[in-house]
């Protein structure tokens, strides 16, 4: 869970989101340090091959399908495919890690 500006934020409720417009092959939502917010909502996407995927038209799509709140605030477009545990699950915690490097704690 993301807790920005007091308000929880599910990842999986924006990966739901993001992950039905098209183009989308793989995608992991994380929080990130803010500091007016305390963390913002981040997306990391990976597009199907051949797909040509913005971060622009990845917010408004998300515009459409959730609160505003939940929103991505940042997005990532990366090559590389998510890094994944044995039982198949993203490992956030790797995703999040160089973004709170310098940080005491994983919350802002």
């Amino acid at each position: 869970m993301i807790i920005s500006g007091g308000e929880n934020v599910y990842s999986a409720e924006v990966e739901n989101a993001i992950s039905t417009m098209p183009g989308v092959a793989e995608v992991a939502v994380i929080g990130v340090p803010d500091e007016r917010w305390g963390e913002r909502v981040h997306a990391i996407v990976v597009p199907k091959q051949g797909s040509a995927l913005t971060a622009d038209a990845l917010m408004e799509h998300c515009r459409g399908q959730i609160a505003g709140y939940k929103c991505p605030r940042s997005v990532d477009i990366r090559d590389t495919p998510l890094p994944l545990s044995g039982a198949g699950k993203v490992l956030k915690r790797e995703l999040r890690e160089p973004y709170w490097q310098g940080f005491t704690r994983g919350v802002n």
